[in-house]
């Protein structure tokens, strides 16, 4: 395997790089939702680190802070994207493909594209994790309308989900 073709043909770099501190606020807070689809507890909070418009399209890095209470999509692939999952603190039930485990602190999983997976946090403690995407994708639009699918019809879920590459199993 080789390096990618160069994209960047200049001589001297650029000053160009974006620094987020720790302690920038959430971009995102989801309300709780529950449906047919995944079910995420009241509070998580999506921090986009790198989104698919700052990355040009090459990945998607979020945080992930999850609450004490029940929550995670259910099992589901993606077609068009890899997810890959590190744990950053408390406990998450990773599903890949096989077998839940219990994933803490350092804990890593890599789904290809079209690998079933899911996640939840059944600890009852908050737990945190860093969830990227490649290549990038639109998911604050995800991560954002699954907040308002419990006022969606049939059809209007289905739309959402193909719409966003999450096809539940």
């Amino acid at each position: 395997m080789s390096y990618p073709d160069p994209r960047y043909l200049g001589e001297d770099g650029e000053v160009n790089a974006l620094f987020r501190p720790a302690t920038t606020a959430p971009d995102f807070v989801s309300a709780p939702v529950t449906s047919s689809g995944p079910s995420v507890s009241g509070g998580t909070a999506y921090h986009y680190l790198s989104t698919t418009a700052s990355t040009g399209g090459e990945y998607g890095l979020y945080r992930v802070d999850m609450g004490p209470d029940f929550g995670g999509p259910s099992t589901h692939f993606h077609r068009s994207m890899s997810e890959s999952f590190f744990i950053l603190s408390g406990t998450m039930r990773l599903f890949d493909g096989e077998r839940w485990v219990d994933a803490t602190a350092g804990d890593y999983l890599y789904v290809p594209v079209g690998g079933l997976h899911a996640f939840r946090n059944e600890s009852g403690e908050p737990a945190s994790m860093l969830m990227l995407f490649a290549p990038g994708a639109p998911r604050e639009e995800y991560f954002e309308g699954i907040t308002r699918l419990a006022g969606l019809d049939s059809g209007e879920r289905a739309e959402f989900f193909l719409r966003h590459d999450s096809f539940f199993v």
